[in-house]
């Protein structure tokens, strides 16, 4: 098996607010908005560095999203951040009405999403965000799993024409993106090939966010039974390419999704559904596990991991996961 890079741990946040700041030098078209929450989303990066294309919006996301469809308007480049829970939820009329229909060209960051806010309970914790969000026509939503594709993303979203929306952890995550290359919209990238690289694998995790992290530990385990999975990290979450999903399954024994989100219209929803609409063309269903979050809201917690696991999300998780689909 293929091991995982070494895996350095890099704030997401951190690298979106350098990526605006990067990108900003580089295009005087980029502006930047927020909703009072610039230190945590990082974007106040974007504020020290040209403050005069950054708009300050107060907690009226609303407000903000309808705004930066104007700015979209006369050329502009917006990007917005606010919690993810936030962006989706408290403007979601203005992003359907204002960015969504006319297709305009806004990008939303949703930082601090599903868990990742431990300590402020369920009103701040984000399961179903990235799931709303894919509902409405139009939206290209992204989740990275680490620092370095944050950053790829972003460079990817300066030329992309139409609307996008990025899911931000609030932790810290191991890195396993490579920096070579540039990221495109849809396509899914192996992490751990599994087996001798060569040959199939025992069954494919198709993991994204900060569970790519939590499947690598997994499979890690895996092989020390000589048990061959690859790991596949799912970055866009919309479009789900069939394509890409049929490329992972093929010669597969089983198959886990894995997901930092609500189940219900999430990751593993959308591969059950291109699955079950290829059948006639591949021969499967062959066993398949879901790892996501049941239909629950989130709790207050001294830390992250203390959540993964009461949440059902931790590679152990995962791990009893591929098991019990390999025994089917």
């Amino acid at each position: 098996m293929e091991k995982a890079p070494s895996a350095p741990f890099l704030s997401l946040r951190k690298a979106y607010g350098e990526a605006l700041v990067e990108l900003g030098r580089e295009n005087p078209n980029i502006v930047v908005l927020e909703a009072d929450l610039g230190k945590s989303t990082m974007s106040c990066l974007f504020k020290d560095a040209f403050p005069d294309r950054y708009f300050e919006m107060g907690i009226a996301e609303a407000n903000m999203a309808s705004t930066a469809a104007g700015l979209a308007l006369t050329g502009k480049i917006p990007f917005y951040s606010t919690f993810a829970v936030f962006a989706s939820g408290r403007a979601y009329d203005q992003i359907r009405c204002s960015i969504a229909i006319p297709n305009a060209n806004v990008r939303i960051c949703g930082s601090s999403c599903g868990l990742s806010d431990f300590g402020d309970g369920k009103t701040h914790q984000s399961i179903e965000d990235a799931n709303i969000i894919k509902t409405i026509p139009h939206i290209v939503v992204l989740n990275p799993c680490d620092a370095v594709e944050v950053k790829q993303m972003m460079k990817t979203l300066v030329t992309y024409q139409g609307p996008v929306y990025i899911r931000i952890n609030r932790n810290d995550l191991p890195v396993y993106t490579s920096t070579e290359g540039a990221y495109k919209i849809g396509k899914m990238h192996t992490v751990v090939v599994g087996g001798d690289g060569t040959h199939p694998t025992d069954a494919v995790i198709f993991a994204t966010g900060a569970m790519v992290w939590k499947s690598v530990k997994a499979v890690e385990k895996l092989a020390q039974e000589g048990v061959n999975v690859q790991v596949v990290n799912v970055s866009t979450l919309k479009p789900l390419l069939k394509e890409e999903v049929l490329k992972y399954i093929a010669g597969k024994k089983a198959i886990v999704t894995a997901e930092e989100a609500t189940k219900i219209g999430g990751l593993g929803a959308g591969i059950a559904q291109v699955i079950l609409e290829a059948v006639g063309q591949t021969g499967v269903p062959v066993p398949f596990e879901q790892i996501g979050i049941d239909d629950e809201f989130g709790t207050s917690a001294h830390g992250y991991e203390e959540l993964l696991e009461k949440y059902g999300l931790s590679s152990n998780h995962i791990y009893n996961a591929v098991k019990k689909a390999l025994k089917k």
